[in-house]
């Protein structure tokens, strides 16, 4: 079942939230559009790796999320923060998200498939 989308900003309150409620630190690194923006969510583990997610739909229609470090952009955290930054620079309705985890917890709550990109 398909649910409507919630606006990004209360999303993204959510997102910190549950982060922060954690124990990890989580930020916004670029604010995008607050209704309709894509969010991309890195992950750092402090140890000069990171992870980044961006959102998808399956084939049933279902939202989830894309593991973009499980292909060739690698989990190097320059790598995926010119990444981040070229969609941004692209998308001005695009938001960056930083979640700082030594454990490389994403908070994500919709399933993760690995991409190639």
């Amino acid at each position: 079942m398909i649910l409507p989308e919630l606006k990004t900003d209360f999303w993204v309150s959510a997102l910190l939230r549950r982060a922060q409620g954690g124990g990890a630190f989580a930020g916004i690194t670029r604010k995008g559009d607050p209704d309709a923006g894509a969010v991309l969510v890195k992950v750092a583990t402090l140890d000069g790796r990171a992870r980044l997610y961006a959102p998808a739909r399956d084939g049933d229609g279902e939202r989830i999320w894309l593991d973009l470090s499980a292909g060739s952009l690698g989990d190097e955290e320059p790598k995926v923060d010119s990444y981040a930054r070229k969609r941004a620079d692209g998308d001005p309705d695009v938001w960056v998200i930083e979640i700082e985890d030594k454990n490389g917890r994403h908070f994500l709550q919709e399933r993760i498939d690995a991409a190639s990109i």
